[in-house]
């Protein structure tokens, strides 16, 4: 965009470090977030007409946030579990979230935990399956131990991954950079590197239709 003259807004920041539903929503897909924010939630009053209207106000908003992403039911139940969560926080949750330190650790475990399970939606025939694995419900024997075998092997991938979701990464860099400037130099070098690697990954691996298709 920018080699076109074009200024992104950002449209993640660090989704996985929320400490709720809420502050999840805040952080991931804001474009989408934000239109859908400013064209349909305050269009129909936002939350200036009472709590029935605005739960009434977000559940159009979900509904229509679960049918952008497919004209399917589990799209449609995706867009559902969020509009519950989302209307337990602003009820109550989040008040009890964002007491002190140790609820918003327990708010971003839970936030993690029920965003893995709502992006298991989106394939609701494998969805049970899965979700139940998890809790180790049909992984024993065999499977388990197959599970185990990978779980290992892919230590430093998920290591690597965990690092990336957060901040952290980027302030060192920054911090190593203001030391010393001319490693500044390095990192459209290694951007390139990391876009050569992925695009790699993503040819080698097995065919994937385009998520939006329907």
């Amino acid at each position: 965009g920018r080699m076109f003259g074009f200024e992104f807004p950002e449209n993640f920041r660090y989704p996985y470090m929320a400490s709720s539903i809420t502050d999840f929503w805040r952080r991931w897909h804001i474009t989408l977030s934000t239109w859908f924010r400013e064209y349909v939630y305050i269009p129909l009053g936002g939350n200036r007409r009472g709590r029935a209207r605005q739960y009434f106000n977000l559940a159009v908003v979900w509904l229509l946030t679960g049918l952008w992403h497919g004209a399917s039911w589990n799209f449609v139940l995706w867009g559902l579990f969020y509009l519950i969560l989302l209307v337990a926080e602003k009820a109550f949750l989040l008040r009890l979230l964002e007491r002190n330190r140790l609820t918003r650790v327990l708010g971003h475990i839970g936030a993690l935990l029920l965003v893995g399970i709502g992006w298991m939606i989106f394939d609701l025939g494998e969805a049970f399956r899965i979700i139940g694995g998890l809790f180790g419900i049909g992984t024993a024997g065999v499977a388990a131990a197959t599970m185990s075998w990978l779980a290992l092997r892919l230590l430093p991938l998920l290591a690597v991954s965990v690092a990336a979701a957060t901040p952290y990464p980027t302030r060192l860099w920054n911090r190593l950079t203001g030391r010393r400037p001319a490693l500044a130099v390095l990192e459209p070098v290694l951007l390139v590197a990391v876009l050569a690697l992925s695009v790699a990954c993503a040819v080698r691996s097995d065919y994937s239709p385009f998520l939006y298709f329907n």
